[in-house]
Parts: C-alpha cells; sequence; structure tokens
C-alpha cells in the first residue's frame, strides 16, 4: 500500500482545517442558524484558542434547547464538548464569546459553563441572533443595563443526560482579570470587590503593539483594559464575529454597564492553565485596537480602531531615602473607577522598599473636573491596628471621594486628572484622647474657657493640649454640649453635611465645596453644639432659626433644598497636631 510523505500529511491536514473554517460574510442571514432549526443531537464546533494565537476546533454535541433560560426570549443552548483537550480542562475561564459554528453556519458564543468539578464539559451558547440585537437596540450614552440572575437552573431531564444532579445552575464563564504589576497584597485588600465583578484574578503581562494586532478573526482573543501604565489591569473574552470593523465577544456581559468607552486591546494566549476547580487562560494584552462600546446581557460589543481617552493617575512617594514617581491610566467609568483608582494608588505605595505598615502617610493631591474646582486630597493616616496599613486608609478616602463625586444626581463629571503626593514619615504618629476638662462648666457669654485634653500617643507619654473655647455672643441661656473629638467622628455624627445635603444641593459645584471642607484628621476640634434649630439651604448652614421661620418650612408642600436639624454648632475650634487624632468625649457647659 503506497505511503504518504508526512510533509504531504500537514499540507493535506492545514488544507481540511481551512476548508473546515466558516466562510465570513457581511451578511449574517447567510451565515447564522436560527434556534429554532437546532435538534438534539447536532454536532458541531467551537472556535477557541489554548495556547499562543492558534485557534483549534473543538467537536461538540447539541443537547437540548433551555428557552427563556436568562430572560423573556432570550434561550441558551445546552451543549457538551468533545475531545481529549476538553476532557482535562473543561470548560476554561476566557473562552466566553468562542463562536459555535454548526453545518458551517454561526450558532452563537459559548457563555455559560455548569458549576466546578464536573465530569463533562457543558457549556451553553448564548443565539448569535440575540447578540446582533445589540447592534440595533443599543440604549443611550449614560444608561446601565440591568444584569439579570447569573445562575441558569438545568432542568431536571438535562440534568440526567449530563450525569448532573439537580439542582445544578448553568453560571457565566469567568472572565480573567490580567494584571501586571499588582502585588499579592493589593489583591488580598481589593480582590473581593474584582470578585463581585465576575472575573478571576491571576498574573498575566503585557507584550509591544504590533500592525497584526487588529487583524481579528472569530476565535482570537480580546483584552478589555481598566487600567495602564505601572500598573495593568484587563479583562479578557473571545471574540464571535468580525464584521465591517465591529466585533461581538463574551456572550454575556462583561459588567452589565450599557453604554460604555473602554480600550480594546489584542490578547494573546501564553498556555491554559487546568484545573478541576476551574481551568483558566494565562493572557498577555497587546496594543489597544479599538473601544469596547456595548456591555449588554447577550454579548459586549465593541468598534476597532482608535481607543478611547483615560483618565491619567500619577502618584508621587516621597520617604526618607527616595521618591518614587508612578503614572497610571484608568478607564472613566462611575461604577469601576474609584476601586480602580484605590487599588493603583494602594498598589504604588505599598511597591516601594522604604514602606512598612508603621509609618503615618500624609496624602497632598487633587481631583481635576472638566469645569470645576478641584476635589481637594489633604490628610494625615496612621494605622489603627496591626492588620491594617495606613495606605489602606489612605486608598479608600479617594475611593469614597470619587464615589460621591460620582454618585452626585446633578451632572456626570468629567475627570481630567488624578494627583497624588504622599510622604512617609518614619514614625508611627498618632494619639488617642482619653479625657478632657474644662475648670469651670458654668460660663457667660463672650467668656473663654480653657479646655483642657489629655492625649495618649502611640508608645509615647500622655500629654494635655489645651483648646481655649470662647462662648459666643449671642448664646442663649441654657445647657450646651461641647464635643471633643477627632475628624471622622466629627464627620460622621456631628456634622456630615457633605454626605445628608446630596440630591439637596444646586449642584456638584457646591457638592464639591462641601467635601473640600471636611475635617481634617491631624487636628483636634472642640465643637459647641445648641439645641436650637438649624436650617441646611444647599451647601449653606443657617444656625438658631426663630420658630417663626420653621412654622413657614413646615407650611410649605416643598421645601425643596431646605432642611431641618434639630441642633446648631455655635462654635468650632481647632489645634493642628502633626499626627493622626482618634477619639471623642462630651463634655456639658451651663451658659448663665
Amino acid at each position: 500500500m503506497p505511503t504518504v510523505p508526512s510533509k504531504a500529511l500537514l499540507v493535506l491536514a492545514a488544507l481540511l482545517f481551512a476548508a473546515s473554517w466558516p466562510a465570513r460574510s457581511a451578511d449574517h442571514a447567510a451565515t447564522t442558524l436560527p434556534v429554532s432549526d437546532i435538534q438534539p443531537g447536532m454536532k458541531g464546533v467551537v472556535y477557541t484558542i489554548f495556547e499562543g494565537d492558534q485557534v483549534e476546533a473543538i467537536d461538540l454535541e447539541v443537547i437540548g434547547i433551555l428557552h427563556n433560560a436568562i430572560g423573556p426570549k432570550l434561550d441558551v443552548i445546552l451543549v457538551r464538548l468533545l475531545g481529549n483537550r476538553v476532557q482535562q480542562t473543561g470548560v476554561v475561564a476566557g473562552m466566553s464569546g468562542s463562536p459555535v459554528y454548526i453545518d458551517g453556519k454561526l450558532v452563537g458564543a459559548l457563555a455559560l459553563k455548569l458549576g466546578s468539578f464536573t465530569k463533562e464539559a457543558i457549556g451553553g451558547v448564548t443565539p448569535i441572533a440575540d447578540m446582533l440585537e445589540i447592534e440595533q437596540s443599543s440604549p443611550p450614552a449614560g444608561k446601565v443595563a440591568a444584569n439579570s440572575s447569573s445562575h441558569v437552573a438545568l432542568p431536571e431531564q438535562f440534568a440526567r443526560n449530563v450525569a448532573a444532579g439537580s439542582g445544578e445552575f448553568l453560571v457565566p464563564i469567568d472572565t480573567p482579570l490580567i494584571t501586571t504589576g499588582l502585588y499579592p497584597e493589593t489583591l488580598a485588600r481589593f480582590g473581593k470587590e474584582f470578585s463581585a465583578w465576575g472575573m478571576t484574578a491571576m498574573a498575566g503581562g503585557t507584550t509591544a503593539p504590533s500592525p497584526e494586532d487588529s487583524n481579528l478573526k472569530p476565535g482570537d482573543m480580546v483584552g478589555i483594559d481598566l487600567v495602564r501604565g505601572d500598573l495593568s489591569i484587563s479583562s479578557g473574552c473571545t471574540v464571535t464575529t468580525v464584521v465591517d470593523g465591529s466585533i461581538l465577544a463574551c456572550g454575556h456581559p462583561l459588567f452589565g454597564f450599557g453604554s460604555v468607552e473602554m480600550p480594546l486591546s489584542r490578547a494573546h494566549v501564553l498556555m491554559t492553565l487546568a484545573s478541576a476547580a476551574a481551568s483558566t487562560k494565562v493572557i498577555t494584552t497587546g496594543g489597544t485596537i479599538g473601544t469596547l462600546t456595548q456591555d449588554r446581557q447577550t454579548a459586549v460589543m465593541g468598534k476597532l480602531g482608535s481607543g478611547p481617552p483615560m483618565i491619567p493617575l500619577d502618584v508621587t512617594l516621597d520617604t526618607p531615602g527616595e521618591q518614587k514617581r508612578y503614572h497610571f491610566e484608568v478607564i472613566e467609568s462611575p461604577q469601576l473607577t474609584p476601586t480602580l483608582v484605590a487599588a493603583a494608588a494602594y498598589n504604588g505605595i505599598i511597591g516601594s522598599p522604604a514602606y512598612g505598615e508603621g509609618p503615618t502617610l500624609q496624602m497632598d493631591g487633587a481631583i481635576d473636573l472638566k469645569g470645576h474646582t478641584p476635589v481637594e486630597l489633604e490628610d494625615f493616616f496612621a494605622p489603627a491596628d496591626p492588620a491594617t496599613p495606613a495606605a489602606f486608609y489612605l486608598a479608600t478616602q479617594v475611593q469614597s471621594a470619587f464615589s460621591r463625586i460620582y454618585s452626585n444626581p446633578y451632572e456626570l463629571p468629567q475627570i481630567e486628572r488624578i494627583n497624588l503626593r504622599v510622604k512617609t514619615l518614619t514614625e508611627r504618629r498618632s494619639a488617642e484622647i482619653d479625657g478632657a476638662w474644662i475648670e469651670r462648666t458654668a460660663a457667660h457669654p463672650g467668656e473663654t474657657l480653657a479646655v483642657k485634653v489629655l492625649l495618649r500617643p502611640y508608645r509615647g507619654e500622655p500629654f494635655i493640649q489645651s483648646i481655649p473655647v470662647t462662648i459666643p455672643e449671642q448664646t442663649a441661656r441654657g445647657t450646651l454640649q461641647l464635643v471633643i473629638s477627632d475628624a471622622e467622628f466629627l464627620n460622621r455624627n456631628v456634622q456630615p453635611v457633605a454626605a445628608s445635603s446630596q440630591g439637596q444641593l444646586a449642584s456638584l459645584e457646591e457638592l464639591i465645596q462641601l467635601l473640600n471642607r471636611e475635617h481634617h484628621n491631624d487636628r483636634l476640634y472642640a465643637t459647641l453644639l445648641q439645641p436650637t434649630p438649624t436650617v441646611l439651604v444647599e451647601d449653606k448652614e443657617m444656625p438658631n432659626v426663630p420658630a417663626s421661620a420653621i412654622s413657614v418650612l413646615d407650611q410649605r408642600q416643598n421645601p425643596g433644598r431646605a432642611r431641618l436639624l434639630w441642633e446648631s454648632t455655635a462654635g468650632q475650634w481647632s489645634v493642628p497636631m502633626h499626627q493622626v487624632i482618634t477619639g471623642q468625649r462630651m463634655l456639658t457647659i451651663t451658659v448663665k
């Protein structure tokens, strides 16, 4: 029997694979197969990458159709993947979007998997017709698409067919969260928030841009860049189809945010890490190839070309021995930017060899917004307990400022730049309020009382700090409360104006002014409170409001942006301490 040379066999195999690859066309109707034509037992293939940029064909078999599985008229095609590859790996994180073909026609994207530790590679396919609908019914910018349940119950008859127990669910295939330059400690601090996004965080890498990066075909991988620069964070999905410069990928929502603007990059698979619990692709990302524009229930969509603008974030870390500068670029997203900025800032601070968990941190920075006053970021931070370093408190305060700016009901803010300068102080500078007293508890209006505060520094000798408090001339007779406190207690309990006024101010600018007036951790405060009403009108406080004005306010059906508090601040004094102050004490003063 004649033999075929090995080189000829390789050529023949290549030709057969090329012949099996479905022809791509701009006409969706000519190349797609509707769900109504799909029957159990049909054979097909799914195209995906396990290593490098080589798209491989994996055989599959249709098990059945789950009608209305993820919503009204949103079906799922249940399939069984076949072959040695998937017997070892199962359905792999990063396979989301892998195109599925039957008889050379595009059926949809592999998007769901059957739990973990399953004996078979069972997946759910999002029909291509549902994915294509996002091109025709994209919501206007700024709207957020609602997520449906992330679990699809597996009916009993299908559970028997796939040897799964009762109560099994199909869940979205995990999306790898590729990180470079991210320290394990940063991942430990922010990992829960990453996991809440439905992503599996893992180390990856970046590669140099190539002119070939934008030459995509179905089965290739793309990255969605969240942070770039000295730290990079990207997610990865498989491309389902490429038509006229537009791509569809994932087959399920990335975050479910609706209209978005996120950079698309070319992703490459280093290897596929097999695991009985959850196999995943180890990915690197390359050059920017376009913009992700839609993040919907059945797919994500993007346009090839230039990427969207990102927010520059510069972190300068001054230590006794050196200065480190870090530069990042972060996507502008009301939902993600606060966490991403906090993680990047935290990662930059702890990355310095000179940084330890004990030192005090002094922050001086700003968030620049287009058309508005910058949001000032100035404060001191010291570790409150051995398990939480000062850098985490600093990062979460930056995160809080971003969250409050983005959640404002007045306008969509446009962040232009973030600058953070952080100075490390070698010793731990913190002191706790251990007591407070005044020599006389009774005074007349206009008199000044010397308030004594006992402070106990960290590993230091206690000392007494004096604060002169002058009773205002217009103070009425009666009993007043004097609050000796740190900034946090004051911001949260005594004067929570910025938090409680949101939605009742006139503009974003007024919210920024309130944020910039918040108290600082390195000052010791004395606040005199009297039991008389205060009216808050937009960003202004009107203490000691007469009863006649309150009556008028009560009779109005819509008092507008005015709010009534049954306590007024008669005066406030503070002393710079150059260390973080914690604690509070209450004193009583009788005005004669």
